[in-house]
């Protein structure tokens, strides 16, 4: 018997009103992103208590009446790492679901693994290993086979399951509230990125000065617009390392321009002026702050106290059950290490992530603690896998 495959305007319809008095609804895509500006919706697929469908987001084309489903109502809303499915709804309605539980990060606080891929979290907590096998299919294709059809649903088939005993672990736990505010702080990170115009992401731009970063900003703008404008990806527009090197020239002249290898491929040849008028706003526009000159004077033991302070971080970790890459990094450490040596020294700084809600309850506490001789890191057992106690300094 071949899967439920939604196809018309009126079964999607009648999926939703189905949908509306669902006390939770798990879903997840299909898509392809290689040759168009956004990635390109290929499927849906949805589970409930009752029912698993999948919507043909290509034949179907216009799958607003799902996203709005999702914004309305009171249902909880379960999806694995799910940020370019929330890119989709932002896309489509603007808006997100009000209730939301991503089981990868769920499974960041009760486990040692983030991030986790869906196949290894259905088999740590529900003790099953999803079906593979169509990993590389084209979604755009038509017609799907059955195969196809029942590998999509193995994404959807254990959301629910997996809500449920995550959401049973996290309160056991006594971390909810943990989940709950880094909840919170990923969908917000999601809705700023989804308008965010971030030139300095640009690769290879570290040694530029301020001139040259003025160049790439506008160059990286030019690109974004073309490439929003002929729905290709940016890179196949103008790549980075051309990006560079003619900041790096600071060539204004069509000629110039087109004389750096690489750039006769893509039809850059009829933008030769555009991109020259690139570079000249470039040049003429106000300098931009060259970050890097502009860092506070670091202390040299700073990297140092950072170096023997961070194990603390994964150790703690470790006994928690909770993933340390959740938790922060190394960066980390040192951002906190640097704040609590200004904070001592009178000097307002913004907190560092590790001084903050959950993070500073877990392990940022205990770092501090450490600096301020509250604390000692001893060694217990050297050949054991987590080798480190903290001890109280009377």
């Amino acid at each position: 018997m071949r899967p439920p495959t939604i196809t018309e305007s009126q079964d999607l319809k009648e999926l939703c009103g189905r949908l509306q008095s669902s006390e939770f609804i798990g879903f997840d895509t299909e898509f392809v992103s290689e040759d168009t500006f956004y990635p390109e919706l290929c499927l849906i697929q949805v589970a409930t208590a009752d029912e698993m469908a999948v919507i043909d987001a290509i034949a179907i084309q216009e799958v607003e009446p799902f996203w709005n489903v999702l914004a309305d109502g009171d249902h909880v809303t379960i999806l694995h790492a799910g940020r370019e499915e929330l890119n989709f709804m932002l896309r489509s309605v603007g808006e997100l679901p009000k209730k939301l539980f991503d089981v990868q990060l769920a499974a960041g606080f009760c486990s040692n693994e983030y991030p986790s891929a869906y196949g290894s979290v259905v088999n740590k907590f529900l003790g099953h290993q999803p079906a593979k096998g169509e990993q590389r299919t084209d979604w755009r294709q038509r017609p799907l086979t059955n195969a196809q059809i029942k590998y999509a649903l193995e994404d959807v088939r254990h959301l629910l399951p997996l809500y449920e005993r995550l959401l049973q672990n996290l309160q056991e736990q006594k971390r909810q509230s943990w989940f709950d505010e880094e909840m919170d702080n990923w969908q917000n990170e999601v809705v700023e990125a989804s308008t965010r115009k971030d030139w300095r992401r640009v690769s290879g731009i570290g040694k530029l000065g301020s001139q040259g970063l003025a160049i790439v900003r506008e160059l990286w703008h030019w690109r974004y617009e073309e490439a929003k404008e002929r729905n290709r990806p940016q890179r196949r527009i103008l790549r980075d390392d051309l990006i560079v090197e003619m900041a790096k020239r600071k060539v204004d002249s069509p000629q110039r321009v087109m004389a750096i290898r690489g750039m006769e491929r893509g039809g850059l040849k009829r933008k030769a002026d555009e991109l020259a008028e690139c570079v000249r706003r470039g040049l003429e526009s106000p300098v931009e702050k060259d970050a890097s000159r502009n860092r506070k004077h670091v202390p040299p033991q700073l990297n140092l106290l950072a170096q023997f302070l961070a194990p603390a971080l994964g150790s703690v970790c470790r006994r928690a059950t909770v993933a340390a890459s959740l938790a922060g990094t190394a960066s980390d450490v040192r951002e906190l290490v640097s704040y609590h040596l200004e904070k001592n020294r009178g000097e307002q700084e913004e907190l560092p992530a590790l001084a903050r809600g959950w993070r500073a309850e877990l392990v940022g506490r205990l770092i501090e603690d450490l600096m301020d001789g509250k604390k000692s890191i001893r060694i217990t057992n050297a050949t054991h896998a987590d080798p480190l106690a903290f001890d109280d300094i009377p």
